[in-house]
Parts: structure tokens; C-alpha cells; sequence
């Protein structure tokens, strides 16, 4: 049995880009956000292997020390030929490198090692996982994907993380060169959302905000 989301609400995320992004989707909704880090709360340490294990991690830990329900999400980029990496480490890897812009030509750089420089050398899909956990220990998952290729050199300054060099199927332009509602609004006729957190979230909605 679905539960819904409504009141105060922590989003757990020290990231700017992604809380923008959480917020946004929300907003529609009536939900008052307020953050991890506007609360002053630590980030837990993500010890799972998967992208739903870890946004439990964090959406558990926000919502017992906050005692709120919690939001939190778990997302990043996998390349195929990089077997699938960054994957759940795509943060970790912008942190080691310095910044996303590194981390991008790291990407590159190994996948011009491996000689993959044709368009079905380069597949890539982003996946989202959403968790909602509540005090009394009820949560919600939720978790899409989007395909697509990595272009070279990135395009675009808009979105964050790794977005200027996806290029999501079907498009000619990266996430890097669409605006937020392009990207993540979700489609007033239903029909599949853009992004992977829009869809995982499209999920949700239905699911916990209907």
C-alpha cells in the first residue's frame, strides 16, 4: 500500500543541482522542502551497491534524525564500454577529479583508449533512483533510466554533473543544451518524461502525490 506524500518534507541532498531539480518536481505538489544541508545535516556514508540501496541509505538517515518524511535520490552515469562505470561512484569520481568538466575528459580519455570513438562505442544511460523514507520506517522506491551516447566535446552549460556530454536518444541536442523543463517536465498527456529522474518520478507521483 502506497503512502502519500504531503507537510514538511527533507530533501536529502548536499547537492545544488540536484535539490533544484528535486524542488522543481515538487513544487507542483503543495510539499514543503527544506534540505539536508539547511538543516544541518551530515551526509551518511553510501556503503551500498546499488542506486536504490544507497538512496535508502540517505532518505533513512535524513528522516531519523530530522524526524520528517525524507526524499533522497541515488543517480549517475553508466558507460557501457567502461563496464558500466561511473555508475553509483559518479559522484565520487567528480569529487577525486577535482570537478565535472575533469571528470568528463577522464571519461573521454579512457574511452579514446579503448578506441571507441563510433556512436554505438560510446552508449551511456543515466539511472535515477528515488527514495521517500518516514520516521516510523515506511518507504517508497522508484527508480528509471534514460539511453543514450556521450558526445565529444561536451555541449552546452546548462543542467549539471555530466549532462553536456549525454545526448539522450532521439535528440539532437545534451541534457547540457536543454532547459529544466525540457529535461524534467513531466508531460501533461502522460506520456513518458525525458529525463530519468522526471520518470522515476513520474512514478512516484502517481504513486505517493496523486
Amino acid at each position: 500500500m502506497h503512502r502519500r506524500l504531503e507537510g514538511r518534507v527533507v530533501i536529502a541532498t548536499h547537492n545544488a543541482g540536484k535539490l533544484r531539480e528535486m524542488r522543481e518536481l515538487l513544487a507542483p505538489h503543495g510539499v514543503e522542502c527544506v534540505s539536508a544541508g539547511e538543516l544541518g545535516l551530515a551526509e551518511p556514508d553510501e556503503t551500498g551497491d546499488t542506486f536504490i540501496a544507497n538512496a535508502l541509505i540517505k532518505a533513512r538517515a535524513a528522516s531519523a534524525t530530522a524526524k520528517l518524511p525524507a526524499f533522497a535520490d541515488d543517480s549517475g552515469l553508466c558507460v557501457e564500454s567502461l563496464g558500466g562505470a561511473p555508475g553509483i561512484h559518479s559522484a565520487r569520481w567528480a569529487r577525486e577529479a577535482g570537478d565535472y568538466p575533469s571528470t568528463m575528459a577522464l571519461i573521454e580519455t579512457r574511452l579514446q583508449e579503448r578506441g571507441c570513438l563510433a556512436p554505438d562505442t560510446r552508449r551511456a544511460h543515466f539511472v535515477s533512483a528515488l527514495a521517500i523514507a518516514w520516521p516510523d520506517g515506511h518507504t517508497e522506491i522508484f527508480e528509471d533510466r534514460v539511453d543514450g551516447v556521450l558526445v565529444n566535446p561536451p555541449r552546452g552549460t546548462a543542467g549539471f554533473g555530466y549532462d553536456p556530454m549525454f545526448l539522450p536518444d532521439g535528440h539532437d541536442r545534451t541534457f547540457g543544451e536543454m532547459s529544466a523543463e525540457e529535461k524534467h517536465g513531466l508531460p501533461a498527456d502522460g506520456s513518458r518524461a525525458l529525463s530519468h529522474r522526471a520518470r522515476a518520478f513520474q512514478a512516484l507521483e502517481k504513486a505517493c502525490l496523486g
